[in-house]
């Protein structure tokens, strides 16, 4: 029944209970306690004096108030002001009230004492504020105290007669899917609410004493606490709902009839009720906000307490309820119960605007006098949600045939897979079916191919939960692109004030990945080496070989053998009068035996170097060939870490001088077999030359045998060498050759384990070193292995320390954690200073982290001395966890920093060795962050919250060394060369980027019409927005405009890229050395500036060429339409004409038009306009069946605009298509 009496202006509510009730009272929050009669009076004394502080009629006041009586006098004294309230979360950081103070346009301001210096901070952007301040203390100057306020008489009377129908409040959205809007409400809007909803439906009274812990600025507590409870004179109980004891203990002493919360506070209700002994026999219902109690939930509240638990469904627009599960009577598990009386309720398809018949999904559409007046200065949003007096709430749900409503999700929250929706609801609903599950949220991530897929995020109970139990359930009960592609632990699921889940968050949180639906994870790759085809021989080319150094590796015989030209070199690689080789073959010397290690990359860079820029040797390939550097399977043996280390050299030299460079490894390519007696012999086939015959069947046995250059052995005469001439006449950059077989490497996708290691262990009374403390990543790493596996001794280790202040920040946040942070500078390449530091701990090292990031200044050899160090003091605890972080420059090079990438690789071999000792490691090459440029522009940052859950997933896969970086999709900007390891990985393009002719001439006129400053400072931007996408960057902030471009670690491809991208940006013909030749953005710029308004006349406009790689093209298209309307060209003519289709309605049809006419929009069976859109020519027969019906075809062919002809009548456009397809539809009916 809806309460009339109770829809009035609140000022007269507020007196007719002072003079009913007097001095019961009104609210109390424990520490005051105001009555009936008290509450009038002093709201009206403070609404004088705030007029008298220019709070006018129509002024927005903002109050940041806790959970307190102040909160309820601030309330009502504004609106008794004929001012607007704005409540907003008093948790609210500098950013976000500067947001809602810029976005309410809020010219005062009421709070407490703990705000003022906040508000303070916040007076220099906003110097007109004035600030009303309750509580004791010093208050900065200018700011006005509470207290005086209500307690004496103002000057100015309270103006007491704002309008039902005018502004009063203005409440924020919960930003869970964007920025909070202000949401305009009326005392109308919101009085209807209590009276047909939350006061019969509850039976709320004088005689209840309403027990309140939720915030006091959300929609429920503006509606029930402040709204309901005052008009109908009850008493409220204010508390914060923080504390599970606080709230007992209110209800015990308050005896409490009503009490409020969202579900997470009732769980925890029942916990100690039944945990105390609990009981409250005068309490006679509960509320729930923010979310649909579950049917467990109602049934555990109710069998605990022995009352209802009632939930509604509502939202900030609808100033309260739109549907609610009443006390008694039926329910429907997960529903949210009936309409609220007087509330016209639709469930629409939210594309076509028709209503859904019961049963299916569609959006809720509301009205009704509760509806928002609208968003404050937010038109565009105002207009979307409201049409043609409709709410359109963005919720989406389903209607069963007896009215009950259920919410199924959000538009904006849909996850949308490949075009299939999915509602986050719906999984969170299947996975808290499984044990082990306690909290849950699911959201999309975005995906580079589908769109974005769905992810869980899981809260474990006491137990723990089982993920592949998780994605089991979900696969049985949830269509396939529902399950979710990847399942994270985290400690809690966030939720506002009101219980709803913060989705935009969860990707940022911190998070352990704990399963990977799909079976693959993204971003985490590792290297496998792939057989090549073996093909039929080929006569060789005409060049020659050069075999440097005398033939190290005894290639020559070989080779000839295979029909390859070779020479014999032991001196200059070029001798005067002779020409130059087409191949030059190098296999640099490797010792690394105790006193005689020697670091051969320094020598192999020069040399190579020198080589590279010898214009005698411009059109030579160089072949550096390797023995013992990489291994191509887990059962080979891991290689010498010097070694490996030239791979990194190579590696980076080739990413500077694309196809310059061949590197082949050819250790271990010996034809092993055991004789077969059992007697342990091992016979090695010579290259023809005879066996050899060791005692043993390890590769150190047939190593020793054959003193040491088990490389030289091959099968067969034409082995190796036939390999290694096909590898450099492919064209390969890398290789590796076993046993005649050509391998090259390919990074590929790490697969999710079908039984994933046990995560380690680490023992909280153990300790976690980690070198590199002071780097971005060994800092997220410090607190990763804090928050997720429960680290609690750290030691972070660093040549130079963090600075003072980050380092006792980072020891504050983490202590927050309960872990206890020590730091020292301590180079690990220096062994007597780490001994120092790690003799002397109390402690069991049970992790040790190496993070490896060469600064300036850093050498090669102190990167290799630490890593060394690290790895042979931590064998004599064999540590749960040893991990080497190094940057991705040793997989894909590191132009102009070889050193980078050889250290990188030295890292790998190094966990290799370690592991075939048998003992744990992990070699983990991380890619850049975001902000970072990577390696090359085809290697995109990770952001460092998936990467740490990437970070996880790699201790549990077990595979080897491991890559965590985001392959680009699309490749490399300009077309330019992928490097080969990435290539199956990456869509390379065809080609250049064209030039899109208005844009470029819009760019330019723009120019054209800017002074000289302002042109430099349009192309400036743009050069600066083209080298942060060039680089990868996340924004051109990151490039200084007098920075050289080197400095950023632009390589010859980037600048390519960048100039490529210029090009097509202004149609400007750079050259490709452009970036070399202005190096830094400013003279870019200018450079820029010139050649484009120098030769701007000389310029022909190119017209791109659009190739489109989709295999579908859509061509035709039929129609039949109001207006006489046959064919797309009828339909044309109509648009361009301007001419109406909209007429009265037909006389041919057999119709009632006199009783079809009716006024009343919502009677049945009739329409309340008079005119529409119809078939002039439907009434003139039956149409035909579907069966009979002809069907017409325009192939429609792609071009600039679009056309339509039939068959048969020759284009005048010139579309490159390759494929012609035709469809039709019929979408009509007889009306």
């Amino acid at each position: 029944m809806l309460r009339t009496d109770l829809i009035r202006p609140v000022p007269e509510l507020l007196q007719a209970n002072a003079d009913r009730f007097g001095d019961k009272p009104a609210c109390s929050d424990g520490h005051r306690t105001v009555s009936h009669a008290e509450l009038e009076r002093r709201t009206r004394r403070l609404a004088g004096h705030l007029a008298g502080l220019r709070l006018h009629p129509g002024d927005r006041a903002m109050i940041c108030l806790g959970n307190r009586v102040e909160m309820l006098e601030s309330y009502f004294g504004v609106l008794r002001a004929n001012a607007i309230a704005v409540p907003v979360n008093p948790r609210s950081t500098d950013a976000e009230l500067s947001y809602l103070l810029a976005d309410s346009g809020a010219r005062l301001v009421l709070t407490d004492i703990a705000h003022a210096d906040q508000f303070d901070r916040l007076r220099e952007q906003f110097p007109e504020l004035r600030v009303v301040v309750s509580g004791e203390g010093p208050l900065p100057e200018g700011f006005v105290a509470f207290e005086p306020l209500p307690d004496t008489e103002p000057e100015l009377a309270a103006r007491d007669d704002l309008g039902l129908d005018e502004i009063a409040w203005m409440l924020y959205t919960s930003g869970t899917t964007g920025l909070p809007k202000g949401v305009l409400s009326t005392q109308r809007n919101c009085l209807w609410s209590l009276a047909a909803c939350y006061v019969p439906v509850t039976g709320l009274t004088a005689e209840d004493r309403v027990l309140w812990p939720l915030p006091l600025f959300h929609s429920l507590s503006h509606i029930v606490c402040l709204l309901a409870a005052t008009a109908v004179g009850a008493s409220t109980r204010i508390v914060d709902g923080v504390s599970t004891a606080d709230v007992l203990e209110a209800l015990r002493e308050d005896r409490s009839t009503f009490v409020a919360g969202v579900p997470t506070l009732y769980h925890h209700l029942i916990e100690a009720a039944r945990e105390r002994d609990f009981a409250a026999p005068q309490l006679r219902i509960a509320l729930v906000g923010g979310a649909v109690a579950t049917a467990d939930l109602v049934r555990s509240f109710e069998s605990t307490f022995g009352v209802p638990l009632v939930d509604a469904y509502g939202s900030t627009e609808t100033c309260g309820a739109i549907a609610v599960n009443w006390p008694t009577g039926q329910r429907v598990e997960g529903s949210c119960g009936l309409p609220v009386p007087g509330l016209t309720v639709r469930l629409v398809d939210p594309d076509t605007g028709v209503d859904v018949p019961a049963g299916q999904e569609g959006e809720f559409w509301v009205s009704g006098p509760n509806i928002m007046a609208g968003y404050h200065n937010q038109p565009e949003a105002t207009a979307a949600a409201l049409r043609d007096g409709w709410y359109r709430t963005g919720d989406l749900g389903r209607r069963d045939k007896a009215g009950f409503c259920t919410v199924t999700g959000r538009i904006k929250e849909l996850i949308i897979r490949a075009g299939e929706n999915i509602h986050p609801g719906e999984v969170e609903a299947v996975l808290r079916t499984v044990p082990g599950v306690a909290d849950v949220a699911v959201v999309g991530k975005p995906h580079a191919v589908l769109g974005e897929v769905p992810v869980a995020f899981v809260v474990p109970g006491p137990d723990g939960f089982d993920p592949s139990a998780l994605l089991a359930t979900c696969r049985e009960r949830l269509s396939y692109f529902k399950v979710p592609e990847e399942i994270y632990e985290i400690a809690r699921v966030p939720r506002t004030a009101s219980g709803k889940i913060t989705r935009h968050v969860l990707l940022e949180l911190p998070a352990r990945l704990r399963a990977a639906g799909d079976g693959q994870y993204d971003s985490l790759l590792r290297l496998d080496w792939v057989p090549q085809a073996a093909l039929p021989d080929a006569p060789a080319g005409n060049g020659t070989w050069a075999l440097m150094d005398a033939d190290a590796l005894g290639l020559a015989e070989g080779l000839r053998g295979v029909g390859v030209d070779v020479r014999v070199v032991d001196g200059a690689v070029v001798a005067d009068g002779c020409p130059s080789p087409d191949v030059v073959v190098v296999a640099p010397a490797v010792r690394d035996t105790p006193g005689e290690r020697q670091d051969p990359t320094g020598e192999l860079s020069a040399r190579l170097g020198a080589w590279l820029g010898d214009d005698r040797l411009a059109g030579t390939r160089f072949v550096v060939a390797t023995t013992g550097a990489a291994a191509t399977g887990a059962e080979e043996a891991a290689p010498e870490p010097l070694a490996a280390a030239l791979w990194g050299v190579v590696r980076s030299l080739q990413a500077a001088h694309p196809g310059r460079l061949t590197l082949v490894d050819v250790s271990g390519d010996v034809d092993v077999s055991a004789d077969g007696d059992g007697d342990g012999d091992v016979d090695v086939s010579a290259n023809g030359d005879g066996d050899v015959s060791a005692d043993g069947d390890g590769y150190g046995d047939v190593s020793a045998a054959v003193d040491g250059d088990v490389s030289a052995y091959v099968e067969g005469e034409d082995g190796r060498e036939a390999a290694l001439r096909r590898a450099v006449e492919d064209g390969h950059d890398q290789a590796a050759i076993r046993t005649g077989v050509l391998l090259v490497p390919r990074l590929t996708r790490v697969s999710v384990p079908p039984e994933p290691q046990p995560a380690p262990a680490l023992a909280p009374d153990g300790l976690v070193v980690i070198t590199g403390g002071d780097t971005a990543r060994g800092t997220a790493l410090a607190r990763h292995l804090v928050t997720t596996y429960g680290a609690r001794h750290l030691l972070l280790l660093s040549a130079n320390g963090l600075p003072e202040e980050a380092a006792a920040a980072l020891r504050t946040e983490l202590g927050r954690d309960g872990a206890e942070v020590s730091m020292a500078v301590c180079d690990p390449a220096d062994r007597t200073a780490l001994d120092a530091v790690l003799d002397t701990q109390d402690r069991p090292v049970t992790a040790a982290v190496h993070i490896e990031e060469p600064g300036p200044g850093r050498s090669l050899d102190a990167s290799l001395r630490g890593m060394t160090h690290l790895e042979e003091w931590t064998r004599r605890d064999d540590p749960a966890l040893f991990v080497v972080v190094t940057s991705a420059a040793g997989v894909l090079g590191s132009p102009g920093h070889p050193e980078r990438a050889a250290a990188d690789q030295f890292g790998e071999a190094l966990v290799r060795r370690r592991r075939a000792l048998g003992l744990g490691g992990l070699a983990l090459a991380w890619g850049p962050l975001p902000g970072e440029h990577g390696t090359a522009p085809v290697a995109g940052a990770v952001p460092l919250p998936e990467a740490l859950a990437l970070f996880d997933a790699a201790l549990t896969a077990d595979q080897g060394p491991l890559v965590l970086l985001r392959p680009s999709t699309t490749g490399l900007p300009g077309g330019e060369p992928v490097p080969a390891v990435l290539r199956h990985l990456v869509d390379t393009p065809s080609g250049v980027p064209t030039s899109d002719e208005s844009a470029a001439a819009e760019f330019r006129r723009r120019l054209e019409a800017e002074s000289e400053s302002g042109r430099q400072r349009t192309a400036l931007a743009l050069v600066r927005e083209h080298a942060a996408a060039a680089l990868g960057l996340a924004s051109a902030d990151a490039v200084e405009a007098d920075q050289a471009f080197s400095a950023f670690g632009f390589t010859s491809l980037t600048a390519v890229a960048l100039r490529n991208r210029l090009n097509a940006a202004t149609g400007a013909r750079l050259a490709a050395t452009v970036v070399f030749d202005h190096p830094t953005p400013a003279a870019l710029a200018r450079h820029l500036v010139r050649e484009i308004t120098g030769r701007r006349s000389e310029q022909a406009p190119v017209r791109a060429r659009g190739v489109s790689d989709e295999p579908v093209a859509i061509v035709a298209m039929g129609c039949h339409l109001p207006g006489e309307v046959r064919t797309p060209e009828d339909l044309w003519r109509l648009v361009a004409d301007g001419r109406d289709a909209i007429a009265g309605f037909p006389d041919d049809r057999g119709w009632d038009l006199a009783g079809l006419f009716d006024s009343d929009p919502d009677a049945v069976g009739t329409s309340y306009v008079r005119e529409g859109g119809f078939l002039s020519d439907a009434g003139d027969s039956t149409p035909p069946s579907s069966a009979s019906r002809p069907v017409r075809r325009w192939p429609w062919t792609p071009s600039s605009g679009c056309c339509w002809r039939r068959p048969g009548r020759p284009s005048r456009t010139r579309a490159s298509t390759r494929r012609r397809c035709t469809a039709s539809t019929s979408a009509c009916s007889a009306g």
